[in-house]
């Protein structure tokens, strides 16, 4: 007797990395046992990491992209031109059931006229947007190709609008995703929070005196900032992750003054990185992120949050309560905000932090996402 098929199927843009989003897929596939994986592109090794135990059991389809070479697939931007078309070849033609979970391409999946789709919207694409001019400068492309960059990324804006359509249901990470959405889509959609796995943190007053940040090391964390910064107040500070501007911010460090106080630890396991989180004095965040996973991992631990007044941070971290905002992200600014945050340290309860953080909980996030499928199921 042939095995029944599965008849929800989860779309995820890329698993070559351990972050935020891949957090969340890891949930609803929890939620969504009998369902298979698609996604652009696999990385068999990340796929080993303990964070990915719950993929074992699950059938992970690739686009034609995972043919490429390792060279090319690691250089993700090389082929961004074939990305619209890699997702819309997938097949779903045996699925009820669509989720995507996308921060870029997976909303632009094309399904029949009676499979649901229900996107949980991290981003906007955000280089084709808001960032169009900062991605240019970031990669540092003159002449022809600036120009020719500039032309594909409009053609890419125009795709990015019309695949944000296809998904029968929207759904925002936070209010300020939320806005985003409207703004360049013009849907009004729902906010379901992200889940964060405060269970696995213990809440302390107690630190080892350093500062922490958790980050993947991109030109747009702007962790160049917070060495600067740290460097200038002459106070310890961790950074931990990884990513393409590591060998630069290494370097970066060598030639600060006080050099022996910030390191770059790198990738670490979850154990590890929880012990991180539960030794620090404090959590600093410096840049504009849709939700923030990593300073709700830092309250669920107790400690304060020390951020940029911007983003999805504004709706979990509470002023003067759980943490300390800066304005800009700027050397100044930043050193004001740890500044301020020394001066009123003793204000900052570990055990209201941790209350804070509980509301962002992993059983509210599966709660309000199945109610929410359930009722589209049924609607439909």
């Amino acid at each position: 007797m042939e095995k029944k098929k599965n008849n929800i199927a989860l779309v995820h843009d890329f698993l070559t990395g351990v972050g935020g989003a891949e957090s969340v897929l890891g949930v609803i596939a929890g939620i969504y046992k009998n369902s298979d994986i698609f996604t652009l592109i696999s990385d068999k090794k990340i796929l080993k990491n303990s964070e990915f135990k719950w993929l074992k059991k699950k059938k992970v389809q690739t686009s034609f992209l995972q043919k490429f070479p390792e060279f090319l697939k690691n250089r993700k931007k090389w082929l961004l031109p074939l990305m619209p078309t890699a997702v819309e070849t997938f097949d779903f033609r045996d699925y009820q059931l669509v989720i995507s979970s996308s921060g870029a391409f997976s909303k632009g999946i094309v399904v029949k006229s009676k499979t649901i789709h229900i996107c949980y919207m991290h981003s906007p694409l955000r280089y084709v947007w808001d960032w169009s001019h900062q991605y240019l400068e970031e990669n540092r492309l003159k002449g022809r190709v600036k120009f020719f960059t500039r032309i594909f990324l409009n053609y890419l804006r125009l795709w990015d609008r019309a695949s944000a359509m296809r998904p029968d249901y929207l759904i925002a990470n936070s209010k300020y995703t939320q806005a985003r959405i409207k703004k360049y889509y013009n849907r009004q959609v729902p906010v379901i929070y992200p889940p964060v796995a405060v269970a696995d943190f213990k809440a302390t007053k107690n630190h080892q005196g350093y500062f922490l940040t958790v980050s993947r090391l991109s030109a747009y964390k702007r962790i160049d900032i917070l060495i600067d910064a740290f460097d200038k107040l002459g106070l310890p500070l961790i950074i931990i992750g990884e990513g393409p501007e590591k060998k630069r911010l290494e370097e970066k460090i060598k030639e600060a003054k006080n050099s022996d106080k910030i390191r770059i630890i790198g990738g670490v396991d979850r154990k590890r990185l929880i012990k991180f989180y539960e030794n620090a004095r404090a959590f600093v965040f410096v840049c504009e992120d849709d939700f923030g996973i990593a300073p709700v991992e830092a309250m669920s631990a107790g400690k304060p949050v020390i951020a940029l007044r911007a983003g999805g941070v504004t709706e979990t971290v509470v002023e003067g309560s759980t943490g300390e905002f800066f304005d800009n992200p700027e050397v100044e600014m930043v050193a004001d905000g740890v500044q301020r945050f020394i001066e009123n340290e003793k204000k900052f309860d570990f055990r209201k932090i941790r209350k804070q953080a509980e509301k962002f909980g992993q059983s509210r996030f599966e709660r309000e996402l199945k109610i929410f499928v359930d009722k589209a199921v049924k609607a439909d």
